[in-house]
């Protein structure tokens, strides 16, 4: 039987995005399929952060994702995220880009009514839900991504840029082994290198 990963993202973060495009690369060469979930790093830092519109875009941009996948059902959230990270991070657009919502949702295959969803706290609830399933895993001192697989969660891996083929399975294989460790708690040195989107 195939495990499930269950990964929680915030299209925001250009770190969660490296992640996810390695984690496509893992399905290709490892016995694993990825779950998206939809984590907020508005709600992770809501207490920590002035609420200025940077902080407002982040959380209507999430809030998106959690409409569309109670209108389309989950499997969309990962078209969506692809649309969104693509031109967040790869285009550099940034989350404040002219036209990325309704660009993303039209690639998605997705109505432009979901940007409705951006302004409202209809959907908060479910947000939180989602962001509080993966966070309550791993601990609300780390960020995005979060990553659960066979009963161990771990945040990250952070790497630059995503490894790719076999390289991307050994990553994973290493990761899962040293995040079943019982006890362990952190590997870690400092970034070098901002996120390469080759």
């Amino acid at each position: 039987m195939t495990p499930t990963a269950d990964f929680w993202f915030d299209p925001a973060c250009p770190w969660a995005w490296m992640t996810s495009r390695w984690m496509l690369e893992v399905e290709q060469v490892r016995d694993v399929q990825t779950a998206w979930h939809v984590m907020s790093l508005a709600i992770l830092n809501e207490d920590r952060e002035e609420h200025n519109a940077n902080w407002h875009r982040k959380l209507g941009i999430v809030r998106i994702l959690i409409a569309a996948e109670q209108a389309h059902g989950s499997e969309v959230l990962l078209p969506l995220y692809t649309a969104l990270g693509h031109r967040i991070h790869v285009e550099g657009r940034g989350i404040n880009g002219d036209g990325l919502l309704e660009e993303s949702l039209a690639e998605a295959g997705l109505p432009a009514s979901l940007l409705e969803a951006a302004d409202t706290d209809r959907y908060d609830d479910a947000l939180r839900k989602s962001h509080l399933a993966g966070m309550e895993l791993v601990g609300m001192e780390v960020g995005t991504p979060v990553i659960a697989v066979e009963g161990t969660a771990f945040f990250g891996p952070v790497v630059t840029p995503a490894p790719k083929g076999e390289a991307a399975g050994k990553l994973w294989d290493g990761v899962r082994l040293v995040a079943a460790t019982d006890g362990f708690f952190e590997l870690k040195r400092t970034r070098d290198r901002s996120p390469s989107f080759d």
